[in-house]
């Protein structure tokens, strides 16, 4: 034993170990199992899922399907030997489906949490609760009555009618928030009020539908009615709920906070969000309610959360949308057998079921409309959402087949409902939506949300403005703090000392950094003066390179780096100073760098007057990068009441080409007056005062002249870096501005 290497007998002792039943590891047929079935269901879930999208429908049309195509409906029936082969009827391999299937469930309403408007739903929560009531009291009644009059031999006891009876009313009650929010998102109605109000209706009515269930459970399985039962289940859904929206929602944003600053990065946004979802899942099910619940509340709180990163919830739905969504929505229906539904007193009295559900659901969810104010046809469009079932009917009908409530004859049947209804709900959804009239404030608020989406204003959060005092530092604390005032934004000031070996006055030079250091960031929040509500975050870090340690923190989620130019002239090797360009060559964001202009000051400490901005002028090209620079430039401008003035140069040909020319410059000068338009509306939608104007020569000697001609208080440039040798280079007339302007620049990259 000695003379075996020390791997051989790691692996004996852990064969060991196996065989004396500590641990048993997934065996390889199951394993190899799992796997074929996952990329089974994922192939036919997006194949089908593609070829509805091909055809106008929703995707997870095609994904429902896809579980029913590769169960005993039809690949059982043509290949009962393949298919039981790599479906098996066991436990273990249905338990290792099942936690994939879950995950699905639980990524697909965090990412609709992401997307969910808590203030909208607020806003519209009496008839969101209205129509849950509707959708709850209604259908639960007609089940009720249903399981009464159903033949005794769709029981699976007689003797215990009354539990079977509010078993199916329960089933009848519930909604499926996952398949209502996925064919939402396909069919691009998330955003819209009626989808929000769906939403909070779906998931009022879910939670009340689990509370129903948790009873109906407790009761077959006592055999009585427990009161303690169904005030536990009801006392922890209110407190989960207050809390989460109360406490947690402060708990979730400092979470994400503390990773931001001290890890920064998508992925841990990412991760973050991920974990807290799952632990609220698992608290939610350890409180009896739904683990769906929890992982939904959780997503509402992140997405609240200024430091949640919106790349990580864009790789959150995709995630959700191609792998973890399509194996739920396959998996749902895999263990239905629709064969045994042609037994004729089956179908018939299925055909029933299937009525009386989707009946009970569309008057109550209507009713519960009309009450809450909505129109005919809006109702309709509540009604066709709320009736889909999906899934969580198919858990609900397992659980009362595990408990003995139903037989598989009436297991069969609410399969059969939940998929029909499921099916039922795109087509219905898109139909009674194309009767709704957009009214004109909320075809106001999606016009907002979709310039916002397209605008890079207003997708910055978070900047960074790295200090060391000077004007040119201050200048742009103050044009960052008129940007606050217009966009919710945090701004972190960065002091950078330098941690390279001190000379022998040591304990001078120390006192004379922090001294340096307090001032310095001082004098930022005085000139920032930012509106109540947002604080300024200050840091001091210390590294050999400040570039290096500004890079560093600028990695962690910032959307903007504001950085003042070199308040001496710059060497031939660098357009600002070497810091500032390699900070703005390498930075992971866009930088706005900013040039006062202003008389050099007698100290780093000493803070300039506020600026007063009247006129601000934009050169653009039209470019995506000269689109930036207007919305920054109208931003401050709103907050400022200063004119904006957009101006795009044309080069005037040579006298001898004139004639030649005369066209092509007639064109030149529509084709400036419209992207000159185009750009204006952008300008007034931020609330800034605009005008355009076409100029005729060399572009730097006009833009100059004019700014010097009209009084501009401030020049906005934007380009995209070049790299030249190590310095950073905006190109030649961009350059000829910065040294020559008279006013001060800002000049916006874009890495």
């Amino acid at each position: 034993m000695q003379n075996l290497p020390l791997m051989v007998i790691h692996l004996l002792s852990v064969a060991q170990t196996t065989s004396n039943g500590l641990i048993k590891p997934l065996g390889h047929h199951e394993l190899l199992l799992v796997l074929l079935e996952l990329s089974l269901l994922l192939l036919v879930a997006r194949g089908l899922g593609e070829l509805m999208r091909r055809i106008n429908q929703p995707p997870v049309v095609g994904e429902l399907l896809a579980g029913v195509l590769l169960g005993p409906s039809l690949f059982g029936w043509l290949l009962p030997n393949l298919q039981a082969q790599i479906f098996p009827h066991s436990q273990v391999q249905s338990d290792l489906l099942s936690v994939i299937s879950w995950l699905g469930v639980l990524f697909l309403l965090i990412v609709t949490g992401l997307e969910t408007d808590l203030k909208l739903i607020i806003r519209k929560g009496k008839t969101a609760l209205l129509i849950s009531l509707g959708g709850i009291v209604v259908p639960f009644i007609t089940g009720f009555g249903l399981g009464w009059l159903l033949p005794e031999t769709f029981l699976a006891e007689p003797s215990k009618r009354l539990v079977f009876s509010l078993f199916i009313a329960t089933a009848m009650s519930i909604s499926a928030v996952p398949v209502i929010a996925k064919v939402l998102m396909d069919l691009n109605l998330i955003r819209r009020d009626i989808g929000q109000v769906t939403l909070a209706a779906g998931m009022t009515d879910d939670t009340i539908g689990w509370i129903l269930l948790s009873v109906v459970s407790g009761l077959a399985s006592s055999g009585q009615f427990n009161f303690s039962t169904v005030f536990h289940s009801v006392s922890a859904a209110i407190l989960f709920l207050a809390i989460a929206f109360t406490i947690g929602r402060t708990v979730v944003d400092q979470i994400l906070r503390w990773a931001d600053d001290y890890i920064g990065g998508m992925t841990t946004s990412l991760s973050i969000v991920v974990i807290l979802a799952l632990a609220a899942a698992a608290l939610t099910h350890a409180l009896g309610l739904e683990a769906a619940l929890g992982a939904f509340v959780m997503g509402i709180l992140a997405g609240q959360s200024r430091r949640f990163s919106s790349q990580a919830g864009h790789t959150l739905e995709v995630i959700t949308a191609g792998f973890l969504a399509p194996i739920f929505f396959a998996t749902a229906g895999l263990k239905v057998n629709l064969l045994t539904l042609f037994v004729p007193q089956t179908l018939i009295f299925g055909l029933v079921v299937l009525a009386v559900a989707c009946i009970g659901k569309f008057i109550g969810a209507y009713m519960g409309s009309r009450v809450g104010g909505l129109s005919h046809w809006e109702a309709l469009a509540m009604g066709s959402g709320m009736n889909a079932r999906g899934a969580m009917e198919i858990v609900v009908a397992t659980i009362g087949l595990s408990l003995g409530v139903l037989n598989p004859q009436m297991y069969s049947i609410i399969v059969m409902v939940a998929i029909v209804t499921s099916l039922m709900a795109p087509p219905l959804l898109r139909w009674s939506l194309s009767k709704v009239v957009i009214g004109e404030e909320e075809a106001q608020r999606l016009e907002q949300e979709e310039q916002a989406s397209r605008s890079f204003i207003k997708q910055i959060h978070r900047i960074l403005i790295p200090t060391s005092g000077g004007s040119n530092i201050q200048l742009a604390a103050q044009l960052v703090g008129y940007i606050a005032h217009q966009n919710p934004i945090e701004v972190t000031a960065l002091y950078v000392q330098s941690d390279k070996p001190l000379q022998k006055t040591s304990r001078q030079l120390t006192k004379a950094k922090n001294f340096t250091d307090k001032q310095a960031l001082a004098a930022v929040e005085a000139e920032m003066q930012l509106p109540a509500g947002i604080t300024l975050q200050t840091k001091t870090l210390a590294g050999r390179s400040k570039a290096e340690v500004i890079l560093t923190e600028a990695q962690k989620n910032y959307d903007l780096i504001v950085l003042g130019a070199s308040e001496r002239l710059p060497s031939k090797e660098a357009l600002f100073n070497l810091l500032v360009d390699r900070v703005v060559q390498e930075a992971p964001c866009p930088t706005m760098v900013v040039k006062s202009h202003l008389p050099l000051p007698q100290g780093d400490s000493c803070t300039i007057a506020q600026q007063q901005l009247k006129h601000i002028l934009v050169p653009t090209i039209g470019t995506e990068s000269s689109k930036y620079a207007v919305e920054v430039a109208s931003t401050i401008a709103a907050q400022t009441g200063a004119l904006v003035t957009i101006v795009n140069v044309i080069n005037v040909p040579q006298v001898e080409y004139i004639v030649y020319e005369q066209r092509s410059f007639d064109t030149a000068r529509e084709i400036s007056h419209d992207l000159l338009e185009q750009q204006a509306a952008i300008g007034r939608s931020l609330g800034a005062d605009v005008k355009i104007n076409i100029l005729h020569g060399n572009p730097e000697r006009e833009i100059l002249t004019f700014a010097q001609i009209h009084a501009v208080d401030l020049i906005v440039l934007a380009s995209n870096i070049r790299m030249v040798t190590g310095r950073a280079f905006f190109g030649h007339r961009v350059d000829a501005i910065l040294s020559k302007a008279q006013c001060p620049v800002a000049t916006i990259t874009i890495p």
